[in-house]
């Protein structure tokens, strides 16, 4: 009698979700895409030990294609002399039809493209999940802290 051996394949659940906390302060987020990013081995092996920050970051074109620039991506630390540069512009991977529902949305006055999310998805794959956004004037950022304190007090109230 012959005995078969499944190997056991453990699937890893990823878990890294780097957020851009101050976007939600300085900008009112219109309509949010999820998008692709064209990284380097060691990029992508930072990025999975969560060392990326996505502050100061920001969203531009350039001959018809969308980057990010400013984004943070430590350095890997058992990369060698092919490690990356921290702070590289990357090309974003959206369809046509995105890249320009999204041209025109910026040529719009006041309007931004914005990076809030970075995260791995269920492929193992970077993804960055950007917002066509417009920034908040000061006393729009009041009302925003009066909204959470009022919020905060509800639930405080629900609590006892």
């Amino acid at each position: 009698m012959f005995h078969t051996f499944a190997p056991k394949i453990s699937v890893m659940k990823n878990n890294i979700r780097i957020k851009n906390k101050r976007i939600s302060w300085e900008y009112f987020l219109v309509e949010k895409f999820v998008a692709g990013i064209v990284l380097t081995g060691t990029e992508i092996k930072s990025i999975r030990e969560g060392k990326a920050s996505l502050a100061d970051s920001f969203c531009y074109f350039d001959g018809g294609e969308l980057f990010v620039r400013g984004m943070h991506i430590s350095e890997y630390t058992y990369g060698t002399y092919n490690n990356h540069i921290t702070k590289r512009d990357r090309k974003l991977l959206l369809n046509a039809k995105e890249l320009k529902k999204l041209s025109v949305k910026v040529k719009e006055k006041s309007m931004t493209i914005v990076p809030v999310v970075l995260f791995i998805n269920d492929k193992g794959l970077a993804k960055l999940e950007i917002a066509v956004a417009r920034g908040k004037h000061f006393y729009d950022k009041r009302n925003t802290l009066k909204e959470k304190d009022h919020k905060r007090e509800i639930d405080r109230h629900m609590k006892k």
